[in-house]
């Protein structure tokens, strides 16, 4: 019997690396991106899971696996900001504390000024006038406590479980609540952070 002939050979190249997170990521931010806009065209409270899954195209399923509870799609980049928070830190320029580097981290981005980004200003507004999601984003914050705090003590010099350093880190995060319904915010999350700079610099000097 003559032998038969070879067909196609099967295509065994992989699929392209990161093809699945990539997709991951696009429906991820289709459903955060749906519950922003309604949320800022509605307000928090009026929009619902339903309304969002619809506008994202997605099931309900889908944007609970994404998105445990409702406060999460307004915080989609709390990994993002915490890598920004410690390179806040870490990238500060030469001269610079690390509470001013801080206090500039958070004048830049949890601040609602009335000329700075419309896009941003309406994010933090709708975060610090909605009780539930004021709530979650400060918990959002207090949970990159120990990762600031080992920066902090990495760039200072001192031990890892440095008390002080996870003071600053903490009271440094918790300062910007200061600024809720103050009449002037920047004044008053400057004068948390000049407290805290006094603190830190009689430690250290």
């Amino acid at each position: 019997m003559p032998p038969t002939t070879p067909g196609p050979a099967p295509d065994t190249t992989p699929a392209p690396v990161g093809r699945r997170e990539r997709k991951k990521a696009a429906t991820r931010k289709a459903i955060a991106d749906a519950a922003l806009r309604l949320f800022l065209e509605r307000g928090y409270d009026a929009v619902g899971i339903r309304e969002i899954a619809d506008a994202a195209d997605v099931s309900t399923t889908t944007l609970f696996k994404h998105f445990p509870v409702k406060e999460a799609l307004v915080f989609d980049e709390d990994d993002d900001q915490e890598e920004r928070l410690l390179a806040a830190v870490r990238e500060r320029p030469a001269g610079t504390s690390v509470p001013a580097a801080l206090r500039e981290h958070a004048l830049a981005s949890r601040l609602v000024t009335p000329n700075g980004d419309d896009r941003l200003n309406a994010f933090l507004k709708l975060v610090t006038t909605t009780p539930a999601l004021r709530d979650y984003g400060q918990n959002m914050w207090l949970r990159h406590t120990t990762a600031l705090a080992h920066a902090i003590a990495e760039e200072s010099g001192r031990p890892a479980d440095d008390p002080s350093c996870l003071a600053l880190a903490h009271f440094a995060l918790e300062a910007p609540r200061a600024a809720y319904g103050h009449p002037d915010p920047r004044a008053a999350i400057t004068s948390a952070f000049d407290l805290l700079e006094r603190g830190w610099g009689a430690l250290t000097g």
